[in-house]
């Protein structure tokens, strides 16, 4: 008899007319191919991987009905018999692999980036410069034969359902919503008639294509804004989507201008499940658990409590494609853990740019970063055991290439180590554990505790140096800058220096904010921060009981007085992530840190940090100053222009190729994204 460690994750679902092969389901994603055809034999390739990596089901990013409910100008769209056949190519490879895959029908109503918005009422989003014309009679009946339209020919193009998206504050949610609802007739005013368009669309898309196709719909559980729906309204519209024919209900959480987080790694891992269980226990139909959920073990938990009858997992497939066959095979240690970044995701497609991932930079470009296996294997000596040369050393491993790893620390991670220290960010710790596992299974011989000269990887033979040392902390030229007051951030986060009560942060970048974040920790606290403390400190209502699921915030005294100062006069955290950053700034500021930007730091000591703002001097009369101003590269192993030139004209001379990846190529701005990326770029080009 065989056994599996996920027994209730790895279950079929029977569905009635169809049998799903388990409870996982690939969450939508915009990733950007969607909206240009020439890019749907990468799209294709893309969902390949995933269904080959064992998901059950697979939701397509968001396509229009109509040209009105585009996100971004001609977006992606089927609404012409024409496009059917772009389509085709995704359908086929998911088929081909055993999979099953929805197309998401999505109508961006308010949040439309372009002039054609459409919505309930004429009221702009925050998200979006153009105002939406509110849809008239006659334009309600329009979207809802246009809605009917797309899913017949989603199913002429072989998909096996659709998802209709109800949440995150797309139209349908902006019809649901009195926040954004504010019509007077049969369309507003009551639940009943603000559920009227969504039931009318399931009801119309239902008798168009019959019964043995899944509708999937999409629910928003908790609004997170002003003006949202009560639980009760959520339940009774659920319902009637029951009655109208949705075969899943699946869940979402917040729309894209709440100011709670939802989705970032500081949102402790499945901590909107029970809304999903309370749903389940109020209708017939399968429910769907989403958000947060990003390892196999916390998916079971789920399921085995009763919280719901599938997981939706969208991120951890980009992260990595071979999620549900690695759980099926025991293998979870070996899983590339999605940490919730958002930096190479949302970010990337709330900015117009092909969606991809941070610890998979293959994600997206499967047709394009290929890991095969090598013609002419060269022995490489990668040096630096960070993002960036980890990603080296295994992909070039993985191509077939001999490499040894060297670092100075007795542990692998480099700038992740610290980063891990983070409130929010324990995930990364998550990454360092696959990389360790990664290096084991493609065979990389790992020294550590060991600092490596040029002389020596010379000597030793070597086809190709890799150079991913990393950076070093820069002091500025401050007076007092050797006060004994002044720390660096690697003092602070990795040697662990005491810190009084009242700080100076100098230098407001993403590692000004982490140092910040941080300094505000409650040690009371542990991390990761209970679920109960979390949606205290952002007045979340995890019983969905009030208005949106927004009650009280009741965070708790900060534990220190913080300046975060910058020389530039732009905003401070100005370069942190699109849908990030704001998170990180509201932290700062419910903690009353006192933000200032064009800042001339005149000089510190025994008194604090004397500055000059706007002409006017000031004292901060602090205990310490953390010095968070920048980095420079550490390069010693690159040799200089004139030595590689010498090289170059040594006939029969044996010298490695030296290359320089991460901090050691750039240090301006640690950036784990582009050092991962670097590394494999690197890798298969060797």
């Amino acid at each position: 008899m065989t056994t599996t460690p996920y027994p209730h994750l790895l279950a079929p679902l029977d569905l009635g007319f169809t049998t799903l092969r388990n409870r996982v389901l690939m969450g939508s994603m915009h990733t950007g191919l969607e909206d240009r055809f020439y890019n749907y034999g990468k799209l294709a390739a893309f969902y390949r991987e995933r269904a080959r990596g064992g998901v059950g089901l697979i939701v397509t990013g968001g396509i229009s009905p109509n040209r009105s409910g585009w996100l971004l100008p001609f977006g992606g769209t089927l609404n012409f018999k024409g496009d059917v056949i772009n389509h085709r190519r995704v359908t086929s490879a998911v088929h081909e692999e055993g999979g099953k895959i929805l197309m998401q029908i999505l109508h961006a109503g308010r949040y439309g980036y372009q002039p054609f918005v459409v919505s309930a009422s004429e009221k702009k989003s925050p998200i979006s410069p153009f105002k939406p014309r509110a849809l008239t009679e006659a334009g309600i009946e329009s979207t809802i034969r246009d809605y009917a339209r797309c899913a017949r020919l989603a199913r002429d193009a072989g998909y096996d359902g659709i998802e209709v998206m109800g949440s995150e504050g797309y139209l349908l949610n902006q019809f649901l919503c009195a926040r954004t609802n504010l019509r007077t007739d049969r369309w507003g005013g009551s639940i009943e008639n603000r559920m009227r368009l969504p039931v009318e669309i399931v009801k119309r898309i239902r008798a168009e294509v019959g019964n043995d196709f899944i509708i999937m719909y999409r629910h928003s559980l908790l609004d997170l804004v002003d003006g949202g729906n009560t639980w009760d309204d959520v339940v009774a519209v659920a319902k009637a989507l029951q009655h109208a024919g949705v075969t899943i209900l699946n869940s979402g959480y917040g729309w894209h201008e709440a100011r709670v987080p939802t989705i970032v790694t500081s949102v402790p891992r499945g901590a909107f499940a029970s809304l999903a269980g309370r749903l389940r226990r109020e209708v017939t139909i399968p429910v769907v658990a989403s958000n947060r959920i990003n390892m196999p073990a916390e998916a079971e938990g789920i399921l085995q409590r009763g919280d719901a009858d599938m997981i939706s997992m969208a991120r951890p497939f980009l992260a990595d494609a071979d999620f549900v066959n690695k759980a099926a095979q025991g293998r979870a240690d070996e899983i590339n853990t999605c940490i919730g970044c958002n930096q190479a995701c949302l970010d990337h497609t709330f900015s117009n740019k092909r969606a991809s991932c941070l610890v998979n930079p293959r994600a997206c470009h499967e047709t394009e970063l290929v890991y095969a296996p090598t013609a002419k294997k060269r022995r490489v000596a990668v040096v630096g055991a960070g993002p960036a040369g980890l990603s080296a050393a295994t992909v070039a491993a993985e191509c077939g290439h001999d490499v040894t790893l060297f670092d100075s620390s007795d542990s692998v991670g480099g700038q992740f180590k610290i980063a891990m220290q983070i409130p929010g960010k324990e995930e990364f710790a998550e990454t360092i554990r696959y990389f360790r596992r990664k290096l084991e299974l493609t065979g990389v011989t790992v020294k550590l505790g060991v600092r490596v000269t040029r002389e020596q990887l010379i000597a030793d033979g070597y086809d190709d140096v890799v150079v991913a040392t990393g950076i070093k902390v820069r002091r500025p030229p401050i007076e007092g800058i050797n006060h004994p007051k002044v720390l660096s951030y690697i003092d602070v986060l990795q040697n662990k220096a005491p810190v009084g009560k009242r700080v100076a942060i100098i230098g407001a970048g993403g590692i000004g904010f982490d140092v910040g974040e941080y300094l505000l920790h409650d040690p009371k606290h542990p991390l990761p921060l209970a679920l109960d403390v979390w949606a205290k400190e952002w007045g979340v209502d995890m019983k969905g009981d009030a208005p949106g699921g927004l009650t009280t915030v009741s965070a708790p005294e900060p534990v220190r007085q913080l300046y975060l100062l910058q020389r530039k006069v732009s905003k401070l955290g100005a370069g942190l992530g699109k849908t990030s950053g704001w998170v990180h700034r509201a932290v700062l500021a419910r903690n009353g840190v006192v933000m200032l930007a064009g800042v001339q730091y005149d000089r510190i000591d025994d008194q604090g940090l004397h500055v000059t703002i706007a002409g006017e001097q000031r004292l901060l009369s602090v205990d310490n100053v953390v010095v968070c101003a920048g980095q420079d590269s550490l390069t010693e192993l690159m040799p200089s222009e004139e030595e590689a030139k010498a090289n170059a004209k040594c006939r029969g001379a044996v010298s490695p190729r030296f290359h320089k990846i991460g901090g050691a190529a750039l240090a301006a701005e640690l950036d784990a994204k582009r050092a991962i990326k670097e590394g494999a770029e690197l890798a298969v080009s060797l």
